[in-house]
């Protein structure tokens, strides 16, 4: 373990160099780049450096307990030192870990009504209602991309951006099936229906990494359509890109500006073109194991809420909590953290057994 951290203080301090050297400053695309690699290194190496000096002090209380003036003082030190030592490995163990490269980066959420007709559609925009109360409050912010309601105020599919250091490390591992079980509005006999919703969350992805050719797209302007101001269908801002290559088709109309919703669109396509790009290595990968809580089979359901029982289960850890009307109001926080304290723990599991 030693030997890894001190590999990793050596290249944060070359990185630290290169930084300052004006030929790095003046090419943007490996400056950002050297800079989220320094910082996501820098905890791990402030932990290190704390680690080192508790054991040159243990080291030092050691060679006072030799002396029969100090050694009462000198134990006191050393066990202090040990106790310390002990807990400062167990954190780095963790810090070790592979890192997910894709932790820092914005997302794009992709929410669409499932089974359940105007219900799901309803419950849609419940959920994107509880991501973004989420994001707002846990220092986040988002853009609205596209939505595509209903008559009664539901979603049939909406998609936003969550931008800020950390947020995929956040929201990755809302991916998959949602399932609600509610009396719907729309019922009058009382009677409790299941619907469920799919969500996809993926990371943003950089102009670098992904070629995107003019010949390979055909971009048509439209009137916007549904709610949205008076703008709406007065102004051919609205921009639909098809790639032909993929036969992927984006669409961004929330913009009163052609041009903005043409960046929004692009970006979305990117994100998706990076979305195959990482799920095809991810599929060249043999003999991987699959973490427990999973990050993105958009096929499996990862959890129910139930409103008649004001709880929500997470079926990937098995964790259920009573406290459905705030978690609605977008205290989630809770259950992104056991999310990420079960896939750590497995991967602990998994890197002790080989």
């Amino acid at each position: 373990m030693f030997a890894k951290l001190e590999e990793a203080e050596k290249r944060y301090e070359e990185i630290g160099e290169r930084l300052n050297d004006p030929a790095i400053v003046g090419r943007q695309d490996e400056y950002r780049r050297l800079m989220r690699e320094r910082k996501a290194l820098t905890p791990l190496i402030e932990k290190f450096r704390a680690y080192r000096n508790v054991l040159i002090s243990q080291k030092e209380a050691a060679e006072l307990m030799t002396d029969p003036d100090f050694r009462e003082i000198a134990e006191d030190e050393y066990l202090s030192a040990k106790a310390q030592i002990a807990s400062l490995e167990e954190e780095i163990k963790v810090m070790l870990l592979p890192r997910d490269p894709n932790d820092d980066r914005n997302v794009i959420v992709e929410i669409r009504g499932g089974a359940g007709g105007e219900e799901a559609a309803l419950f849609a925009a419940a959920l994107y209602r509880m991501y973004t109360m989420y994001a707002v409050s846990a220092g986040f912010r988002y853009d609205l991309l596209g939505v595509n309601e209903t008559g009664l105020g539901g979603f049939k599919e909406v998609s936003f951006m969550v931008k800020g250091d950390g947020a995929y490390s956040r929201f990755k591992f809302e991916s998959g099936v949602h399932r609600v079980q509610r009396v719907p509005e729309t019922e009058s006999s009382g009677r409790i229906h299941t619907s469920t919703v799919t969500v996809a969350v993926l990371p943003e992805a950089e102009e670098v990494e992904v070629e995107i050719l003019p010949q390979d797209l055909v971009i048509e302007s439209c009137k916007s359509s549904g709610a949205g101001g008076q703008h709406i269908n007065k102004t051919e801002s609205a921009i639909r890109i098809l790639h032909k290559p993929s036969g992927i088709v984006v669409e961004c109309q929330e913009e009163r500006s052609q041009l903005q919703n043409k960046e929004k669109a692009l970006a979305m396509l990117r994100t998706k073109l990076y979305d195959i790009k990482l799920r095809e290595q991810s599929e060249k990968i043999a003999g991987d194991r699959k973490s427990q809580v999973g990050t993105g089979d958009r096929s499996e359901r990862i959890r129910t809420y139930n409103f008649p029982q004001g709880r929500i289960t997470d079926h990937r850890i098995g964790l259920t909590l009573y406290s459905l009307e705030s978690f609605m109001n977008g205290e989630i926080g809770g259950m992104i953290d056991a999310l990420i304290a079960a896939d750590t723990a497995e991967k602990l599991k998994t890197r002790h057994e080989e």
